[in-house]
Parts: C-alpha cells; sequence; structure tokens
C-alpha cells in the first residue's frame, strides 16, 4: 500500500520501489544492489533469479491513462536501462546470465495492483 500522505514524487517512487522489492523477495529474487547509477542512467533494483541477475524497472502510475505504468517504460528508458546494465557487467569484471523485467504498480492506497513483467525487453 502507498500511503495517502507521500505527495512528493521521489518518495512515492521509493515507497513504490520498497514494495516492488518486497514482493520480488516473496517471489524467491534476492536483492544485490538498488538505485544503481551510472552516467547512462539508473537502475531500480538489481536481483538474483538462480544463476539470472535481473535488472528490474519499478513504474507507478495512478490510473491506466495514456497505457498505464507499463507504457511509460518508453524505447529510449529501455536502452537507458540497458547500458546502464552493460556498465554494471563491466564494473563486476564478468559476463552474467541476465534479464530486464518491469515491475507496474497501478492504483491508489489500498487498490494497487503489482504486475510483474518477465523479460519485458
Amino acid at each position: 500500500m502507498i500511503p495517502p500522505l507521500f505527495n512528493s514524487r521521489s518518495i512515492k517512487g521509493k515507497a513504490c520501489e520498497k514494495l516492488a522489492c518486497d514482493y520480488l523477495k516473496k517471489n524467491g529474487l534476492k536483492l544485490i544492489d538498488k538505485n544503481f547509477h551510472s552516467r547512462y542512467g539508473e537502475i531500480d533494483l538489481i536481483m538474483q533469479h538462480q544463476d539470472v541477475v535481473v535488472f528490474i524497472e519499478v513504474r507507478y502510475r495512478k490510473n491506466q491513462d495514456y497505457g498505464g505504468a507499463k507504457a511509460s517504460v518508453t524505447i529510449t528508458k529501455q536502452q537507458k536501462i540497458q547500458k546502464t546494465a552493460l556498465f554494471y557487467m563491466q564494473k563486476k569484471g564478468r559476463e552474467l546470465n541476465a534479464r530486464f523485467d518491469v515491475i507496474a504498480m497501478t492504483g491508489e492506497h489500498n487498490d494497487l495492483s503489482i504486475e510483474w513483467i518477465k523479460n519485458a525487453f
């Protein structure tokens, strides 16, 4: 649930990222890193699922107008995430099995839906 007092975009974003992380942990993923920054962009969550490193973009929208949370992950955003993930793997010094997922959240307060899109791009 996103607390109703969270009016600030950044506070709401952090709350959604925490909800997403908790949701994914309950579904068997292990947190490796969060809010990883490079000159190319940011990755919200980096998690491990078996032998795969999962780079996760968390998106929230109040409603489905303009395509909702899923549609807000544009081609440009996907490219930034992919470049940042490549930078992350180079920094770790090895190639990793990787996947790009999206957590799309829609709604408010007690009526929040979470959709996990595996291999989103």
